[in-house]
């Protein structure tokens, strides 16, 4: 602009801004951010500050944009949605949430775009409490609750936090009902386990509208979940009929389904039927042959796969190591490990947990902690598969004591951390610390399940504490 000698203003530092922003040029970012600040168009243009904030969080400078606004003289509605909009394709969630709150307070209203995108945000954290606050402010200010994607999103958020029924009760008084919605309440019933209530919910869908790929991709887990094989072959045979496949989602999904409900055969119909294959169907293939037990004809599945131009993404890679430590098959276990580190995958916690895994059943625990010390940060996942390595080692008292580490370093132990503590203790026969890891559950707000009562009935029976065996034998009828 200089050399030709242009006209400095805001219209043509926005598309430059815009432009550097669909690059990966930072530091010309940098020059203009500067330019800007000479020419007098900052702190004071709220346009060019909303522009720069949303280029710092392109580049992930979290901190730059911060500043970027806290330096602005003026804030409106689209720098505040600026800022919310990055925390939340930066996966920071509770910073979208506390600036949502901060704009309210600064007397800024939320419009229909911002609630769209917060929504999500709340569903995802399950903060239902917020969720009921954005719902009334919405029918407060009357901000356009008729649009059918502010409807879709309520459904969504009340479901995935757990409400159910406030999600119907908005599904219902819509006079418009989509499919996304109905793709919700059914989503909503299968995370919280009710399985039931998920199917009649795709019967609903299916008498009263016309479902789409998205509707059907949503219903086939559900199905694969409960082995509803009868009414997963009615939804095969409608894909078929309104031409959906050889729709990548629906083919995976339908090949886990089958695989689930012991015919293996149609999963690799499925898959033989599909030319054109991707990383997706051959992972789906994979996890097919692995959920019927059949470990040697998943290799099988790897090794073709491998000889394919198809690079087997993070998932892929997982599944790989489960097979090879179930197999033992600790050269090929080497072979994957050298793909993750060249591919810069031990930064992925179930990858470098798979990895951690599949050393600890091939019995190579040293391999498994030098996995583990690479991780920079190390989550109850990463945790959990060590503890379960040094157990496959018979390393049973190293085993409580990683968790007593684990604790000390201010990560918390999750249900599958305990049920691997208190199989150690199941099989070495420490009953003292057995129970004292039992209490521990309560204390990080997580319901004992069916399996760490049955873990501790066998320990105690086998060394005859049967009166405390029997405490654990009523909180399963509790349970249940």
């Amino acid at each position: 602009m200089r050399a030709l000698e242009l006209e400095l203003n805001e219209s043509r530092f926005r598309s430059v801004v815009s432009g550097f922003a669909g690059s990966n040029s930072i530091l010309e970012g940098f020059k203009v951010h500067g330019v800007l600040i000479k020419n007098g168009f900052l702190p004071s243009s709220v346009v060019m500050n909303a522009c720069l904030v949303e280029l710092y969080f392109k580049f992930g400078e979290i901190e730059l944009a911060r500043r970027v606004f806290d330096e602005s003289c003026h804030r409106d509605v689209f720098l505040w949605g600026a800022m919310i909009g990055g925390f939340v394709r930066n996966r920071l969630p509770m910073d979208a949430l506390e600036y949502v709150r901060l704009m309210v307070e600064d007397g800024m209203r939320l419009n229909s775009v911002l609630v769209i995108i917060i929504l999500p945000v709340i569903g995802k954290v399950r903060a239902r409490r917020i969720g009921k606050e954005v719902h009334a402010y919405i029918l407060k200010t009357r901000l356009d609750f008729g649009q059918a994607a502010i409807q879709l999103a309520l459904v969504d958020m009340y479901c995935k936090c757990g409400e159910i029924g406030l999600g119907r009760r908005v599904l219902y008084s819509s006079m418009e009902r989509k499919v996304g919605s109905w793709n919700a309440v059914m989503s909503g019933y299968a995370s919280i386990g009710r399985l039931e209530q998920a199917i009649r919910s795709t019967i609903w869908v299916r008498k009263g509208f016309r479902p789409g790929v998205v509707a059907i991709a949503t219903a086939l887990p559900i199905y694969a979940h409960s082995r509803a094989l009868k009414q997963g072959k009615e939804i095969h045979a409608y894909a078929l009929r309104h031409c959906f496949l050889p729709h990548v989602s629906i083919v995976s999904s339908l090949m886990v389904l089958y695989s689930k409900c012991g015919v293996i055969e149609y999963s690799l119909k499925l898959f033989d039927w599909v030319e054109q294959r991707n990383v997706i169907l051959w992972t789906a293939m994979i996890d097919s042959y692995v959920e019927s037990g059949r470990m040697y004809e998943a290799l099988g599945i790897i090794r073709s796969m491998q000889l394919t131009e198809h690079r087997p993404d993070t998932v892929t890679i997982a599944r790989m190591l489960s097979v090879c430590g179930e197999l033992k098959l600790e050269k090929l276990g080497k072979e994957i490990h050298g793909q993750v580190l060249k591919r810069d995958f031990t930064s992925v916690h179930y990858v470098s947990a798979e990895l951690i895994n599949m050393y600890g059943t091939c019995g190579v625990v040293e391999k498994a902690k030098l996995v583990f010390d690479a991780v920079p940060v190390k989550g109850s996942m990463i945790w959990t598969a060590l503890i379960r390595a040094y157990g496959y080692k018979k390393l049973y008292r190293d085993a409580i004591d990683l968790l007593d580490q684990m604790v000390s370093n201010g990560c918390s132990p999750n249900t599958f951390t305990f049920q691997a503590v208190l199989s150690i203790c199941d099989r070495a026969g420490l009953v003292e610390d057995a129970l004292r890891i039992f209490n521990l559950i309560s204390r990080y707000k997580i319901e004992a399940s069916k399996e760490h009562c049955i873990l501790m009935i066998r320990l105690l029976t086998r060394y005859g504490k049967l009166d405390k065996a029997l405490g654990f034998v009523e909180m399963i009828s509790s349970l249940e």
